[in-house]
């Protein structure tokens, strides 16, 4: 599949920035749940966990996409 620019009111928008976004939204929820159950003080460095998850997010949704 090849990834072509969707346009939004005559502007043109690559589709990676709305994956990314989409990500930063996913991660958002997952932090937060993780920071209700207490699970960040588990981790060595915390923003470090939250970029890598942030990371395997967008990882997943570009792979999916592209499938």
């Amino acid at each position: 599949m090849t990834f072509t620019e969707i346009n939004v009111l005559g502007v043109y928008i690559a589709p990676m920035s709305l994956m990314m976004v989409v990500a930063w939204l996913v991660t958002i929820t997952l932090r937060r749940a993780a920071a209700r159950f207490r699970l960040l003080r588990f981790v060595w460095h915390p923003a470090l966990f939250v970029f890598c998850v942030y990371m395997i997010v967008l990882s997943a949704i570009v792979l999916i996409i592209a499938r």
